[in-house]
């Protein structure tokens, strides 16, 4: 989700390491009562943020997800992976239901290896009522899970720990820290359009160090690179004005670290809050509006699968920090067709960076999200 040097510059202050505080989009105690929208909490308004305790679940806010994707080695081998957990709140009639059976909230889950070097990618997924222990988000400490696939903080508080398998596709991941999370957005709130309940609480941490066990066809590979966290939540009106958006999540080797997503309007043109955050090498955030960057698409592939015909590739320009990329997948066919859980036809994939940062040759690795371009999402 994701030109001039207009930049309204806001420093965002970098959240401490895993236990210390910082600002979020909560409501304070004895604040204004907050906005509500079908009985859900609106990110609206600032509050201190904890860790670890909200890397946790939000129920007050209907729609949350956890999302981990990364770049992992075994020997010469390459891969990706994505792995993200949803967790979407029902209506008010099945949330007063006192039945142990009742579906007060979906969790769903999308599991992904991009073989790299094999050219290669396989999907899976999954979703459950969080009904007697199946599924859940636990709101005391981190812990989402359906089933046995689970994402969860270890004991020692900062250790993330990524379990996942279908069949000949598993991963098992343990991945630590190296930056503190982020909050994206002003004042805390990640805006994605005017109207008040259009926005969000985002938060990143762009750095994690990870090795553990990745199966693929049959066979188990030994690996380890890194790892970017994404944790969103928010109470979204059930239409919007946008058709899908463009997410960009980078690493580049002199340090510095790039959000970036694009809102995609109906009837073309690209919603004004639209942005990104530039993470410095020691964790101090940078805000970029809409203003401050350029996206360019430099080619295009269409899906066997499903039809859609979506970007693929990318020059990435903010001028006023001295960034020029050129951004490319690492292998073409990465889209995931979710009629099994949330109904989304996307394209995600591992990506390859080289171009300029600061006025010096850089390369580097990430991921991109594409949505929409086989039909507006659902979430």
């Amino acid at each position: 989700m994701r030109a001039g040097r207009a930049i309204a510059a806001v420093i965002l202050t970098a959240l401490a390491v895993l236990g210390a505080t910082t600002r979020s989009v909560f409501p304070r105690a004895g604040s204004a009562p907050p906005l509500l929208l079908d009985g859900y909490r609106v990110v609206s308004a600032p509050r201190i943020l904890r860790f670890p305790r909200d890397h946790a679940a939000h129920p007050a806010y209907r729609t949350e997800w956890w999302y981990y994707t990364g770049r992992l080695a075994a020997g010469g081998h390459r891969f990706g992976y994505e792995l993200t957990f949803f967790r979407q709140g029902m209506d008010t009639s099945w949330r007063a239901s006192r039945s142990a059976w009742a579906p007060r909230e979906i969790v769903l889950a999308h599991f992904a290896i991009t073989d790299e070097t094999g050219r290669r990618f396989r999907w899976t997924e999954r979703a459950e009522r969080s009904a007697l222990g199946i599924a859940g988000a636990d709101t005391s400490r981190y812990r989402v899970w359906i089933g046995d696939w689970s994402a969860a903080l270890a004991a020692d508080g900062r250790t993330h720990r990524l379990r996942a398998h279908d069949g000949d596709l598993a991963v098992a991941l343990d991945l630590v820290p190296l930056r503190p999370p982020v909050v994206h957005g002003l004042g805390g709130v990640s805006r994605k359009g005017p109207a008040p309940e259009e926005a969000s609480c985002y938060v990143s941490i762009t750095r994690l160090a990870s090795h553990g066990e990745l199966d693929i066809g049959g066979r188990r590979y030994e690996v380890a690179g890194t790892s970017w966290m994404d944790h969103e939540f928010g109470t979204y009106p059930s239409r919007s004005r946008r058709t899908g958006w463009d997410w960009f999540g980078l690493r580049l080797d002199d340090g510095r670290d790039l959000m970036l997503y694009r809102l995609r309007l109906a009837g073309g043109g690209t919603e004004p809050a639209s942005s990104g955050t530039l993470v410095g090498p020691g964790g101090a955030a940078l805000h970029l509006p809409l203003s401050a960057w350029t996206l360019e698409e430099t080619a295009r592939w269409r899906s066997p699968g499903s039809g859609a015909l979506y970007p693929s590739g990318w020059r990435l320009r903010v001028p006023g920090e001295g960034i020029d990329l050129t951004v490319r997948p690492t292998v073409a066919d990465q889209e995931l067709i979710t009629s099994g859980s949330t109904g989304v036809t996307y394209w995600e994939g591992s990506a390859r960076v080289e171009g300029t940062s600061g006025g010096r040759p850089v390369r580097g690795e990430g991921y991109v999200e594409l949505t929409g371009y086989a039909g507006a999402p659902e979430f």
